[in-house]
């Protein structure tokens, strides 16, 4: 497996979802959300690397990153769950 075909997943999606189901048009908004995506990918491969050669399981570190994502809070909405079904 070569690294572009490795990290094809952390490619920019084609669209983002807004909250009402449509995509989020706004030029701007799309320019940070590309932004923070390349960003926050980068960190991932970094980290991801690092902790496998480091001796880390990877599956492992597969269940610990997703959650970390799935632990988020939700932005403006105080002791919310972060997503449906979260519990709390």
């Amino acid at each position: 497996m070569t690294e572009a075909t490795a990290i094809s997943g952390l490619g920019v999606p084609a669209s983002w979802p807004g909250a009402d189901g449509a995509p989020v048009s706004c030029r701007e908004k799309l320019k940070v959300l590309a932004e923070n995506h390349a960003e926050l990918a980068q960190v991932l491969r970094d980290a991801f690397e690092d902790a496998v050669l480091m001796g880390v399981d990877e599956a492992a570190l597969r269940r610990m990153l997703h959650g970390m994502v799935d632990a988020l809070p939700r932005p403006g909405v105080a002791d919310a769950p972060s997503h449906p079904g979260a519990g709390g």
